[in-house]
């Protein structure tokens, strides 16, 4: 079934690409070259931040997006605030909670003794916010990217695999903070590379072109009893965050 959270999909193309688009290959491809070509831009301009904020996560979606995406850069409470979104068997947050899990996700990342040990986790939180309808995993690995630069850091991506490490984050949205996403890193962590080589790093994870990947669900709206319960199991799950 395809994503349609505006419900325009057969008048506006898939999210409302600028393009109008309804072939989910060509807007893919159309995605990573948006991405590809944004992704210097990104990384340039997290440079100036002194302390990365929930504004820089926005403003690197757009960077990144906004040349398929008149939407890029605004989060799921502006574009979707009353819709559950899904993938798999992963409920990410609540439109309310994508903020509080990211603030999160950036202050511990901003911690070097913390991000240098559990990058895993930090991870998690930037995954679990998914503050966007499209582009997360691509924009919060270019955040990720910097938190680990900064603590001294980096990630090899080149050397990890797409199915371990989905189903590494998979089970860390599952069960957060048990170190389980950091385990499956650490094997990859290295010394820092300078800012101007980050791109060229996270171009070589695999897999982010978005080809063959599960696709976001609407699972319901917030307020159906079904939904709220999900919410509220998972809330305390992951203890309020």
């Amino acid at each position: 079934m395809t994503f349609d959270p505006f419900g325009d999909f057969e008048t506006q193309g898939y999210l409302r690409n600028h393009e109008n688009e309804k072939d989910l290959d060509i807007v893919r491809r159309l995605e990573h070259a948006s991405f590809a070509t944004g992704l210097d831009e990104a990384f340039a301009r997290l440079a100036k931040v002194e302390r990365l904020q929930y504004e820089q996560v926005l403003d690197t979606h757009r960077v990144l997006f906004d040349a398929i995406y008149p939407w890029a850069g605004q989060d799921r409470m502006k574009t979707a605030p009353d819709i559950a979104v899904s993938k798999g068997v992963v409920l990410f947050a609540h439109p309310n909670d994508i903020r509080p899990a990211i603030d999160y996700a950036l202050k511990h990342g901003q911690d070097k003794t913390f991000m240098a040990s559990k990058p895993g986790e930090v991870m998690g939180y930037l995954a679990h916010g998914h503050p966007f309808l499209d582009g997360n995993g691509r924009t919060i690995m270019v955040v990720h990217s910097v938190l680990a630069q900064r603590a001294g850091f980096s990630i090899d991506w080149a050397k990890t695999d797409k199915t371990d490490y989905l189903l590494a984050l998979t089970q860390e949205l599952d069960a957060p903070g048990k170190g389980i996403l950091d385990r499956y890193l650490k094997p990859f962590m290295g010394e820092a590379i300078a800012y101007e080589k980050l791109g060229d790093a996270v171009m070589q994870a695999p897999g982010l072109d978005g080809k063959s990947d599960d696709a976001n669900t609407v699972l319901g709206k917030t307020t159906e009893p079904n939904v709220k319960t999900r919410y509220e199991e998972q809330k305390i799950k992951r203890g309020g965050v």
